[in-house]
């Protein structure tokens, strides 16, 4: 009824505006050429041309959609709508009055008549924008803080924009800072460009400044991490746009503007998914995910939703998660089949009822114990979970016939000094030697650490600054490859797509970031100065560790695939009766293996296996 109501008012004006604009076509077109008189032959012209010009019109504009838009937001888009319905309308009316309805119509008063109508009913939409802007918002008295924008591109632009919706509660926008020397002592919605990164402190003493925001969602970690550097030093309020890294989780609201997070210092681009190979291989099937509710699972199931699986089979160990990952999908995406299952995926025959009840099409395994001293203290508990594990899925796929199987393995796989990392070890070769006797896909991706993820370092630096320190680095020179829950997810998606059987997949991560460099700048952006208000401390490396992570053996080498960041390891040769035996060894005595024999078994299957491992857990 309202909208009813308000379409008809509009029409009412829009009628009267039309027949205005009618009447000073005419009236211009003789106050110029005449006396200011419209002559007796054109009046009866006049008339006709005004009810048909009406009809036409407003028929014109119900039509073009005028009268269902909010006039009070109007731009550029509505501009070109009011443009292209004067101007059929026009057309229509001229055609009728002087081609169907022969009639007296001078020619100078076709184009008037667009102008008119086009700047009236234009004026009359405008208008609102113009109130709403200036008499009908209201605008927040104290709203004084001086707001410096870092980049004065399309992010830049945003940011002022979006402190004007806000009605500038959170600070007026007095400058921007950029590199660009074409853009400087230019302005931008009225806000000038005030200097360059290196006028920075001038320019935040100069202007009083409050905050700062940084716009440069496309700069890399090395930039952003020079320009906070420099913010920090001024001790104004420091903000920033989302990063590239927010995009690839599917945050794509640009205008939300938020504390500067460690994430935004890594200095490497993100990989981005191939959205149509994607959605050929996910789409219509059904997916199977195990670890479905794990940090890395969970953000699986969440971007398989996106591509309409015919069905998304959660697999999990632990209800409480699962549970949280169904609820949660369920609610995003109501039309999606989601089932779960609680199964520990040592159970082989629950494993195989699962998989012959659902026939999967496409298998993501994350399930895996990767916490790299608890495996060290249960390496029996690794073997089974990991070794044994992933063989009983395999196993199950190849019986199910599954397409394509994803195992989500790690750069502590490579010349492993861990129980975990040699354990992964042997699941990329249970998954190799199972693709060179079956019909379905076996591929593994390989990446580094993932940020945010259970167990990562970031939370426990997190926790460890909330608690007054100290934080704990391992070692001074430590150094590891990162990257985000959600970019970790797209990758593994983005090789399945990929696969054509036995191919470990790698990630080109960029440069690894030190640990210590890490901690540093988590607790500047905490608000705290290292060593001085909370202290690093060093702790000493743990059972397993390395300094550093590889990425590949010296033997595999790599070879580019059609994503550029994305390379396939070559295959090595595995002892498949080995392998064999040592899978039938851990069903047989899993629980009861020995250290001992843990370490023997994995150095046999694994030469990289380094040994300083077991005399690290021998020493302990």
């Amino acid at each position: 009824m309202i909208l009813r109501k308000r379409t008809l008012l509009l029409m009412v004006i829009d009628a009267v505006l039309i027949n205005l604009a009618v009447f000073l076509s005419f009236y211009i077109r003789f106050a110029v050429d005449g006396d200011g008189t419209i002559p007796e032959e054109y009046l009866l012209t006049l008339t006709h041309s005004a009810w048909t010009a009406t009809l036409i019109y407003l028929s014109v504009f119900y039509i073009f959609g005028l009268y269902n838009k909010l006039w009070q937001y109007a731009s550029i888009g509505e501009l070109i709508s009011i443009i292209f319905a004067v101007t059929v309308a026009a057309a229509g009316t001229i055609t009728v009055v002087y081609f169907i309805a022969p009639m007296r119509f001078p020619h100078t008063v076709s184009a008037l008549m667009w102008f008119s109508t086009l700047f009236l009913i234009g004026g009359s939409r405008f208008i609102w924008r113009i109130l709403q802007d200036n008499i009908f918002t209201p605008h927040v008295p104290g709203s004084q803080n001086q707001v410096l924008i870092i980049g004065a591109g399309d992010a830049g632009v945003m940011a002022a924009r979006e402190l004007k919706n806000k009605n500038y509660r959170e600070g007026r926008p007095v400058g921007y800072i950029d590199d660009a020397a074409t853009k400087q002592r230019l302005q931008l919605m009225g806000i000038p460009v005030l200097g360059t990164r290196r006028d920075i402190p001038r320019v935040v003493k100069n202007h009083n400044i409050d905050k700062i925001i940084i716009a440069m969602p496309s700069a890399s970690g090395d930039v952003i991490r020079e320009i906070v550097g420099i913010c920090e030093k001024t001790g104004v309020d420091l903000k920033i746009m989302p990063g590239v890294f927010d995009v690839v989780s599917g945050k794509v609201d640009t205008k939300e503007i938020r504390q500067v997070q460690v994430e935004d210092l890594l200095g490497r681009e993100a990989v981005t998914v191939d959205l149509e190979d994607v959605a050929g291989y996910l789409t219509g099937e059904a997916v199977l995910i195990t670890g479905g509710g794990g940090s890395i699972g969970s953000e699986l199931c969440r971007q398989v939703a996106r591509f309409n699986p015919a069905k998304l089979v959660i697999v999990g160990h632990g209800e409480n998660s699962v549970f949280d990952i169904e609820q949660e999908l369920r609610s995003e995406n109501p039309g999606l089949d989601v089932v779960t299952e609680i199964l520990d995926i040592k159970d082989r025959e629950k494993v195989h009822l699962v998989f012959q009840r659902y026939k999967p099409g496409v298998v993501f395994h994350a399930a895996a114990h990767k916490h790299v001293p608890l495996m060290e203290k249960n390496p029996e508990e690794a073997m089974k979970n990991n070794i044994m594990g992933t063989s009983n899925l395999a196993e199950a796929a190849d019986a199910a016939k599954v397409k394509t199987f994803v195992l989500i393995s790690t750069d502590k796989a490579v010349n492993p000094t861990s129980i975990m990392g040699a354990t992964k070890r042997v699941a990329e070769m249970v998954i190799q030697s199972m693709d060179k006797r079956s019909e379905t896909k076996y591929v593994a991706v390989r990446f580094g650490n993932v940020l945010g993820s259970r167990g990562s370092v970031i939370p426990t630096f997190k926790r460890q600054i909330a608690k007054g320190g100290p934080v704990t680095v391992t070692h001074p020179d430590m150094v590891r490859y990162f990257m985000t829950i959600p970019e970790a997810s797209q990758l593994v998606i983005q090789a399945g797509s990929m696969a054509q059987g036995g191919e470990i997949f790698i990630l080109d991560m960029g440069q690894p970031v030190k640990i210590l460099d890490l901690a540093r700048d988590l607790i500047r952006l905490s608000g705290f100065e290292p060593d001085v208000d909370i202290k690093i401390k060093f702790t000493g490396m743990r059972p397993g560790e390395k300094l550093f992570e590889e990425l590949l053996t010296a033997e595999e080498g790599t070879s580019a695939t059609k994503h550029k960041r994305i390379f396939v390891a070559k295959p090595n040769n595995i002892n498949v009766s080995q392998l064999e035996e040592l899978i039938h060894l851990i069903r047989e005595r899993g629980s009861y293996l020995t250290r001992e024999e843990v370490m023997g078994q994995l150095q046999a299957i694994v030469p990289t296996f380094r040994k300083q491992a077991s005399k690290a857990v021998a020493n302990q």
